[in-house]
């Protein structure tokens, strides 16, 4: 069995005490952190779907490395929006951590894409990236796959962030579900949960670190959630197990 922790989305800052939408990135991530480890729940690795920094300074990604870093995990770490991809690479390529990645382990392959568009909010898997992840699915000889990105590959019915996911939804579900060993998708930047089933693939989204947004909201909106992060056992039968974590951190 493989375990992996999902967070998604801290919007960290450089000054620790940075905030997005009223929330302190810092100490929300960190209240995330101390609650997976004060849990009865261990991780193999973390995989983190983009978002990890707010405010486009190396000093953020710095102390994105300090606090995952003490998990003594590997982490493998995807961009989002917000990130800045050659000061990610710079400080997140070195183990434990790794950027945009594959691993395999007891018959799963969990496989990381970018799906970001520089200077875009919205996001596109590009022709290149679909190769990619040809490439890997091809070269692997796992019978089972995840799939992590930072777009939702569907409509998560809140209008404003619809207008803001995966550009080629249709053309990248399409071309997972021809593979017929896609069993997750898991994706981040919507600041919400989401669990659904799109033929044969279940497809998750998870809250973020900080600052949740309202769900079925037609224009941007918060709501007052509390931060979140998810748990994944992944079975080497191909069956697996996901459970969303609220952390009150107040």
């Amino acid at each position: 069995m493989l375990r992996v922790l999902h967070l998604t989305d801290p919007h960290l800052f450089a000054d620790p005490g940075g905030d997005f939408r009223d929330t302190v990135t810092y100490e929300s991530l960190s209240s995330v952190l101390a609650h997976y480890r004060n849990s009865d729940w261990f991780a193999d690795l973390v995989v983190v779907t983009g978002d990890l920094i707010q405010d486009g300074s190396t000093g953020a990604y710095e102390q994105f490395r300090q606090l995952l870093g003490d998990l003594d995990l590997p982490i493998h770490c995807l961009p989002g929006n917000h990130d800045v991809r050659s000061k990610m690479r710079e400080t997140l390529s070195a183990p434990p951590f790794f950027y945009c990645d594959s691993v395999e382990h007891s018959n799963w392959l969990i496989a990381g894409i970018d799906s970001c568009v520089t200077g875009q909010a919205g996001g596109l898997v590009s022709a290149q990236e679909l190769a990619r992840l040809d490439g890997m699915i091809a070269d692997s000889a796992a019978s089972h796959i995840m799939i992590c990105l930072h777009h939702p590959p569907v409509a998560v019915g809140s209008k404003w962030l619809d207008l803001v996911g995966l550009e080629n939804s249709d053309e990248f579900l399409d071309r997972i579900s021809t593979t017929g060993v896609v069993r997750l998708v898991v994706f981040g930047h919507v600041h919400q949960p989401y669990d659904d089933v799109h033929g044969d693939i279940r497809i998750i989204g998870t809250p973020s670190t900080c600052r949740q947004f309202a769900q079925k909201s037609d224009e941007f909106a918060v709501d007052d959630k509390p931060p979140a992060y998810r748990r994944i056992s992944l079975h080497a039968d191909g069956h697996y197990d996901c459970e969303l974590v609220w952390v009150d951190h107040d």
